[in-house]
């Protein structure tokens, strides 16, 4: 259910590592079924430094504002600028077209310790 290619955070956060360059990050479908219809998405600039475990962004869908966390230190090198016209593709394709930012690490090992999918489900599974 959860893609094996990607790395996963506590917070529902997911990562792609591409390479030697930045890292896209994106929610994952259990929190994007969790938060519902997703209505307005705010992200943070390009350019700003974000911090592993605080909130970079913001969530709002019809049923709440969820905050988004920096799955990992860096500095933000693009946004999902369709995001502003369309917030719901985070809901339709939250690994595809809902992805939400993307990240230059500062240290590739903190993508490297985060959960695989069989943590991350187990952690779901748990709880």
């Amino acid at each position: 259910m959860y893609p094996e290619d990607l790395k996963y955070t506590p917070e529902h956060e997911w990562v792609k590592a591409g390479g030697d360059g930045p890292v896209r990050v994106g929610i994952t479908d259990f929190a994007q079924d969790a938060l519902g219809d997703i209505v307005y998405v705010q992200l943070p600039e390009v350019g700003s430094k974000v911090r592993a475990g605080d909130a970079c962004g913001e969530l709002e869908s019809t049923k709440s504002v969820s905050d988004l966390f920096a799955p990992v230190n860096g500095t933000v090198t693009a946004v999902n600028e369709s995001l502003a016209d369309q917030p719901d593709l985070v809901n339709t394709d939250p690994y595809g077209e809902g992805w939400l930012l993307d990240i230059e690490v500062e240290d590739a090992e903190e993508v490297d310790a985060l959960m695989d999918a069989e943590t991350y489900q187990g952690q779901l599974d748990q709880s």
